[in-house]
């Protein structure tokens, strides 16, 4: 099965840590050329310094912050001006923080509607007009498995991530018959930043030692062991890949099992 992406370019949002990196790291090595996204430049130099160069890609950056998505679609649509399409657009960022129900406020809706869906949304209005043109594209949204799953003391993210699969459905069939594919890429437990934020949050919630906090969350996962960013990087440079023509509009569990639902 060949995933190669030779002759590609992929834009991807925060990839300068955790998943983001991994995909752009692992499509880079599949040939494509990256243009990365995030906030922190020295972060942004750093991680384009990892990415291969094999097939002589141009691999660049934009500086922009997923908080503000009418200056984010701004430097993106300045930076493609006489830049060559858009091949895959990998729409990802950070996820809520923990709040039970009753805590999460308007605002707190608001900051994540506008991080996940609304930056995503503009981004796709972005790249799809030459998607459509070359008659090719692929829209692949990192969200959770909580958009399948719900769990308790994560209103903001199980509501937002619903959303989102909600759109990207959506948007699958209106442009499935321009060669266009969107779908969505559900990690569970992955060591990332962000996991190690959740597990700070229940410390705090619980009282519970550091130990047992990551013990529980290991130990319901089947093959018992948290994921690994390049795991979820490949899943998602095969969805990229022209081997993945045929899958469109699917929430695609990475998860070890952890999601109970079929």
């Amino acid at each position: 099965m060949d995933i190669r992406c030779e002759g590609r370019h992929a834009l991807i949002g925060g990839s300068t840590a955790g998943i983001g990196r991994a995909c752009a790291i692992v499509l880079a090595e599949q040939g494509a050329s990256i243009t990365l996204i995030a906030r922190n430049e020295q972060k942004l130099l750093a991680t384009l310094k990892e990415l291969k160069t094999s097939t002589q890609q141009n691999h660049g950056y934009i500086v922009a912050d997923f908080s503000h998505p009418d200056s984010l679609k701004e430097k993106v649509d300045a930076y493609l001006l006489n830049k060559k399409n858009v091949d895959i657009l990998i729409n990802n960022t950070g996820g809520p923080p923990l709040k039970p129900a009753l805590e999460a406020t308007a605002e707190d809706f608001r900051i994540a509607f506008n991080q996940h869906l609304i930056c995503s949304h503009l981004l796709s209005q972005t790249v799809i007009p030459k998607m459509k043109e070359v008659g090719y594209g692929r829209i692949i949204n990192i969200t959770s498995y909580t958009a399948k799953q719900p769990l308790t003391d994560m209103i903001v993210s199980n509501t937002i991530r619903g959303a989102v699969s909600s759109w990207a459905k959506t948007m699958a069939n209106e442009l499935g018959s321009y060669g266009i594919t969107v779908n969505n890429v559900l990690p569970g437990s992955t060591a990332t930043e962000r996991l190690f934020s959740i597990a700070k949050d229940r410390i705090e919630m619980t009282g519970q030692s550091e130990e047992k906090v990551m013990d529980d969350m290991e130990k319901i996962i089947p093959l018992g062991r948290f994921g690994k960013p390049e795991e979820i990087a490949w899943a998602v440079a095969f969805i990229a890949s022209p081997a993945a023509s045929y899958i469109n509009g699917i929430n695609f569990p990475v998860d070890g099992g952890k999601t109970k639902s079929l």
